[in-house]
């Protein structure tokens, strides 16, 4: 009589296999199911070939612990990121602007590689800069190294001078949507200076200005590229010019009547 037989006569249960590896169990950091509204990043899904004469509207998310973003050293931190970001041939960063928890770009790049490498780069040079400037300003004795931008970006292929003229504006004035320019500080500004809307030559209300804006001399300009795609340098300009008190995502009656 086999070993398995007599078990089973005398009901002994057959012996466990020891675990190797134990699970710790109880709540861990991102696990579990993906978030959903709010809380969730952009899809992981192979994102769509990029031509080159199309731009790019790119949206980056940080992690709450970053706090506002819209803070000098956190200002001076993204414009040293976008230095290192111009040194690249293939990539360029023509508008940015820095919101609450968020930051916009409008980008030419060549191809979805030189795409996903420039932001890699930029994300990685503003993540170091940003942690640095949060730790001078909280006093830390060791530099904060902890996750800046909460997951990878979201882009939306520019492919029309009607989408290149809203992501312009939406960019550039995205801080009246967003009512930054309500505070008692900000009521007095016409552009955000959190943003690259000082190098912007075709506001509407300067159509006839010969020069750009004139900034104060220790204002620092965030380093971009004038564009040379065809849809950012001149075919947006069909459908008008932009206001720089144009707030994105109002009708056209509700502009004419700011």
């Amino acid at each position: 009589m086999s070993l398995r037989s007599i078990r089973r006569r005398l009901k002994v249960p057959a012996p466990a296999q020891q675990e190797l590896f134990r699970s710790p169990g109880g709540k861990r950091p991102r696990a579990g199911r993906p978030p959903n509204g709010k809380r969730a990043g952009s899809p992981h899904k192979r994102r769509p070939v990029l031509k080159g004469r199309h731009p790019v509207h790119v949206v980056l998310r940080v992690v709450p612990e970053m706090g506002n973003l819209r803070k000098r050293d956190i200002y001076k931190a993204v414009r040293w990121a976008t230095l290192t970001a111009a040194a690249r041939e293939n990539f360029r960063i023509v508008h940015l602007s820095i919101q609450h928890n968020h930051v916009h770009l409008l980008v030419e790049a060549e191809h979805r590689m030189a795409l996903a490498r420039g932001m890699q780069g930029f994300q990685i040079s503003a993540a170091k800069l940003m942690n640095a400037a949060i730790s001078a300003r909280m006093g830390l004795e060791h530099r904060r190294r902890g996750q800046v931008f909460a997951d990878r970006y979201h882009a939306e292929i520019i492919d029309s001078p009607r989408r290149a003229r809203h992501a312009l504006s939406y960019v550039l004035n995205n801080w009246r949507k967003h009512k930054e320019d309500r505070s008692q500080i900000a009521r007095t500004w016409l552009i955000d200076p959190f943003s690259s809307a000082i190098t912007f030559p075709h506001w509407k209300e300067r159509e006839h200005e010969p020069l750009l804006w004139r900034a104060r001399a220790s204002y620092d300009p965030l380093i971009v590229y004038q564009p040379r795609t065809w849809l950012l340098r001149e075919a947006w300009k069909r459908h008008g010019l932009i206001s720089f008190r144009e707030v994105p995502g109002q009708s056209v009656g509700q502009r004419a009547a700011r």
